[in-house]
């Protein structure tokens, strides 16, 4: 059996069974999905974390392309209570170190009861426990990638839907998932996706009719570029984000972000709509939140279980931001209709900007 360490913060190392070689360091934090495992994998949002599965056994539907959100894993490695074998070879192949026969019921519970820590992997023939610990010496906390969107964003814009007669969508790109542009594009929209330091003369070359801030990883704060374009556009231009998005649109408009302590990340977390009072089934995938929306933003939506604002509409700026992902693959479906909110908010400003005939 392939040796395996894992080094917790504090010190701690477990002994597991390795399944892809390899030496790794990140941010480590669970998932509760039993299903959507590839799109877990090829979440951007996962840059420089470790990724723990919960459910116990990852794999057992195989892996195929046309389910991934990006053209790589993005988890700097993956512990699971098993893995299968099409998994492990797809992970192998991507020089991702990955490990299994963990109780993984263990580690989640040490992430709940002390928060996402550092961790540091070591898979190989020959590795040992010190070189897993000196993987976690090395880590970093999330907050100190301060380049980190550059890691997961495209080096230059890229437009998709050329011919289409929809809106014209300015999205930026700080780790996008595939399916958000697959969503807009299903609407007709024209999406031109823009690196995440894209300047306003970037934006404004496009004349869009929304601009949009994607998911993405790491701490929102270090994402000053795309703060930049909110507050430049919001009086002008209607605003859209999700998830990394809606907390860089918060920290644009006068609010406040901050680390929680374990995170968001499933298929099933409840959010509550204060107006409507319905309650849909959200997927998430993030570890920083709103802690005050400012005076410009207001929260619509909440989280069932620890009421952390999950929707921000503006007060006085046309503005539509999600925490969770509408366009969660494999689901649930329940917050798709966002889509078309947000394109009906820019075909109601284009209309209202244009004046009617005498």
């Amino acid at each position: 059996m392939t040796a395996a360490y894992v080094a917790l913060e504090g010190g701690h190392v477990l002994e597991a069974r390795g399944r892809a070689p390899g030496t790794a360091r990140g941010e480590l934090v669970f998932t509760t999905a039993y299903t959507g495992y590839e799109e877990s994998l090829t979440d951007p949002s996962y840059e420089e974390q470790i990724l723990t599965f919960s459910y116990p056994l990852i794999g057992n539907y195989g892996v195929r392309e046309e389910r991934f959100e990006s053209d790589r894993v993005h988890p700097r490695a993956v512990l699971a209570k098993e893995l299968t074998e099409d998994v492990a070879d797809w992970l192998a192949s991507e020089g991702v170190p990955a490990v299994d026969r963990l109780d993984t019921r263990d580690v989640v519970t040490d992430i709940r009861d002390s928060g996402a820590m550092k961790c540091g992997i070591a898979v190989g023939e020959d590795v040992t426990e010190e070189d897993a610990l000196a993987e976690l010496e090395a880590c970093k906390a999330m907050s100190e990638h301060t380049e980190i969107g550059e890691q997961v964003s495209v080096d230059e814009q890229t437009t998709y839907g050329a011919d289409n007669d929809g809106e014209t969508v300015a999205l930026v790109d700080c780790g996008a998932k595939g399916s958000i542009v697959d969503s807009l594009l299903a609407r007709n929209a024209t999406v031109h996706v823009l690196p995440h330091d894209a300047s306003a003369h970037d934006v404004d070359a496009l004349e869009p009719d929304v601009l949009f801030i994607s998911n993405g990883p790491g701490d929102p704060a270090n994402y000053e570029n795309a703060i930049d374009l909110v507050q430049n556009f919001a009086e002008e231009t209607p605003v859209a984000g999700i998830c990394l998005g809606q907390q860089i649109v918060a920290e644009a408009l006068g609010g406040a972000t901050e680390k929680m302590t374990f995170g968001h990340r499933g298929v099933n977390q409840p959010v509550l709509d204060l107006e409507s009072g319905q309650v849909v089934m959200t997927t998430q995938n993030h570890g920083y939140t709103v802690a005050e929306p400012g005076d410009h933003l207001e929260v619509t939506q909440i989280n069932v279980n620890d009421d952390t604002p999950e929707g921000l509409d503006g007060v006085d700026y046309d503005i539509i931001t999600r925490q969770y992902h509408p366009e969660a693959n494999p689901g649930p479906e329940d917050t798709l209709d966002f889509f078309d909110d947000v394109l009906a908010m820019a075909d109601a400003r284009a209309t209202t900007a244009v004046p009617a005939d005498d």
